[in-house]
């Protein structure tokens, strides 16, 4: 193989396709109800999930669901909203409230169809009671930039929400509440995707609390007050207001590795499933893939050449450079010192959803040759990396994957090539 970068390309395609909305909506859709269907939603794939419902639905219904920026699809009877993340704004704000309004003073006839993908707890923003959306905003910033894993950001959430941990089903009861999910979280755990507005929550303030000493956040006052008092916790297993909540994972990030799968075995290449929950500061999980791969090179294991090493999941990037990029880009930078320009390994990393962190890309290549090409062009990886600078990297080299948003959402796909 001279040029891998179709076939790690055609691997990222494979792994959306597995995930797209209008092949997993239309299959898990429920009967319609003897009252109204209401639609609400929210996520990066909400605008899509939307447009599934409208075009597999038999009967009436209308709704509002809302999604990042630049991830709309035109409906005809449900209202989409496009608002800012991953730090929250109005607009997120105002469709909240409206999407809470929907489903309040309905009857046990009505049915509740929510739409939920990653995105949403940042998209589905609606500050508790004494809570500002500006405190909330700063909260979230600081959690994006501390390292924080996925579920502890949303364990702080669930608890600045009026509407997430639970707090919409237990809002709509006593209809029916029926979730379809698209999951973008390690472990596909209901509770933790979007902040599970239509699931019990297991979580405290107690762990709220936790995890802003664990990284040394100091909050506005409002919300440690908030989080002092306790009071108001979310609703908790068994609670009677969410009796009445079924949930259906449709997506999954697994299913979309098995996907890239196949499209190796196709081109004769041995994939390995490393997992699909790897998490972990990017750089040091690059370093791992780094050891993997050379240990397939050079021994043949955990498989022998050509092999590609499969995983997802989403990592994390602890910002202390002024650079620009996501935890994609992170990894494959670090990946790239890591190896030192290894000839027999490349690699892709993308987010599914299109945009790796607050850029245009929606991760890069790593090609055998970037430390030579970096060289010539006066780029010290090490020091773009120290600075937190993929992008720039990437970008200069010429390598970056522009997909534009992809309407979906199943996280972090990785493919580290070993020929």
């Amino acid at each position: 193989m001279t040029d891998p970068r179709p076939l790690l390309r055609a691997m990222f395609d494979a792994a959306l396709a597995a995930a797209d909305p209008a092949k997993a909506v239309p299959a898990n859709l429920p009967p319609p109800p003897r009252g109204r269907t209401i639609v609400i939603g929210a996520g990066k794939a909400a605008a899509s999930m939307a447009k599934a419902v409208e075009d597999n639905w038999p009967g009436p219904l209308s709704g509002l669901v809302v999604t990042r920026y630049g991830h709309g699809v035109p409906c005809k009877r449900i209202e989409v909203v496009e608002a800012a993340h991953p730090v929250p704004d109005a607009r997120g704000r105002e469709a909240a409230q409206r999407i809470l309004d929907s489903v309040k003073d309905l009857s046990s006839d009505d049915l509740v169809l929510a739409l939920i993908s990653g995105g949403g707890s940042a998209l589905l923003v609606l500050p508790a009671d004494g809570v500002s959306l500006d405190d909330k905003r700063a909260v979230t910033s600081a959690l994006l930039k501390s390292g924080a894993a996925i579920d502890e950001m949303n364990t702080v959430r669930k608890h600045l929400s009026g509407i997430k941990g639970g707090r919409l089903a237990s809002m709509a009861f006593p209809a029916e509440v029926v979730t379809l999910a698209i999951s973008d979280v390690p472990g596909d755990s209901p509770a933790v995707i979007a902040s599970g507005p239509t699931v019990p929550d297991p979580t405290t303030y107690a762990d709220a609390r936790a995890v802003l000493e664990k990284y040394a956040i100091i909050p506005p006052g409002s919300i440690a007050r908030r989080f002092a008092a306790g009071t108001d916790e979310t609703p908790k297993p068994g609670d009677p207001r969410l009796a009445r909540a079924q949930y259906r994972m449709i997506a999954r990030p697994m299913a979309s590795l098995e996907a890239a799968a196949e499209v190796a075995r196709s081109a004769g290449i041995t994939p390995v499933i490393l997992g699909d929950a790897l998490e972990g500061e990017s750089r040091e999980v690059a370093k791992v893939m780094a050891g993997i791969a050379r240990s397939a090179a050079l021994h043949g294991l955990p498989a022998k050449p050509p092999v590609v090493l499969l995983s997802g999941g989403e990592t994390t990037v602890t910002v202390r450079g002024k650079g620009r990029g996501g935890r994609n880009a992170e990894f494959l930078l670090a990946l790239a010192v890591a190896l030192g320009g290894d000839p027999r390994i490349s690699a892709i990393a993308c987010d599914t959803d299109g945009i790796d962190g607050s850029e245009d890309n929606a991760g890069a290549l790593l090609l055998p040759d970037a430390l030579t090409r970096a060289e010539k062009l006066g780029l010290d990886a090490k020091a773009r990396l120290a600075d937190n600078d993929g992008y720039g990297f990437f970008s200069k080299l010429g390598d970056l994957v522009v997909s534009g948003p992809t309407l979906t959402n199943v996280n972090d796909f990785r493919a580290v090539l070993v020929l």
